[in-house]
């Protein structure tokens, strides 16, 4: 259930070593990261646990400490759309705190997680308050263009056995464990990638196959074992030409 935890001395220093794990804070002198810190309200939701809704009027930023935090939306057709999957040291709902518009997504608790959130006027203060906070912002707000701008060219010019591929080596670059093997775990599920990708099951599992099949790939368990980055890296570039 939703809530806030109890403020014990505990919790508190779990509290805040959760919050050095923030990139937008790494910047921040151990004193200005104090006076920030007490600014956040920590809420605790269980996994399956709706966060914001898609074109609801609420305000607040949120900053994952702990957990995976899922961003889609359903079409009016109800077919779902998955944006990304957010783990702990990540932050969703910027964009309402900064433009005042509706939600633009949903956001559900994948796991059980907590988060620390701000409403929209105190995120405007630290933006004025502190310039590292600031550029930090600013920094993730390109990243995001620049992902969008690369996903909107995958629908629009790649295939679907592309697109795959293509979301696969995503996932393998965040999830390195040697110079050219990466574990995604837990592997999302084939309808899970199909609604990443804008596609269905059936087709995610035959190009799984087909990549197990070229030992590209391996499952084992919940974990998805990819065994030659550059390999898989090779066929994303190939079909995407100069576009990195």
């Amino acid at each position: 259930m939703n809530g806030c935890f109890d403020n014990s001395n505990s919790l508190e220093e779990q509290f805040h070593t959760f919050f050095l794990n923030i990139k937008e804070f790494h910047d921040l002198s151990s004193v200005d990261l104090e006076i920030v810190i007490q600014s956040f309200h920590q809420q605790h939701y269980a996994a399956d646990e709706e966060i914001v809704r898609y074109h609801d009027q609420t305000n607040n930023v949120f900053f994952i400490l702990k957990g995976i935090i899922r961003i889609q939306y359903y079409a009016l057709s109800g077919d779902e759309v998955i944006l990304c999957d957010l783990p702990a040291g990540e932050m969703f709902g910027e964009l309402t705190a900064i433009d005042g518009l509706p939600r633009s997504a949903t956001a559900i608790a994948k796991t059980d997680s907590l988060l620390a959130s701000i409403p929209d006027k105190t995120f405007w203060e630290l933006i004025y308050a502190y310039p590292a906070f600031c550029n930090a912002i600013l920094r993730r707000l390109t990243g995001q263009v620049r992902r969008l701008t690369e996903r909107v060219f995958d629908f629009s010019t790649l295939a679907v056995r592309n697109r795959i591929h293509a979301e696969l080596w995503r996932l393998a670059r965040e999830r390195m464990v040697s110079l050219n093997t990466a574990i995604i775990s837990p592997a999302p599920t084939h309808a899970e990638l199909a609604c990443f990708v804008s596609t269905h099951r059936e087709a995610v599992s035959r190009e799984l196959a087909s990549l197990a099949k070229i030992n590209l790939i391996e499952q084992r368990g919940r974990d998805l074992h990819i065994l030659d980055v550059a390999k898989l890296a090779k066929l994303v570039k190939e079909v995407r030409g100069s576009l990195d």
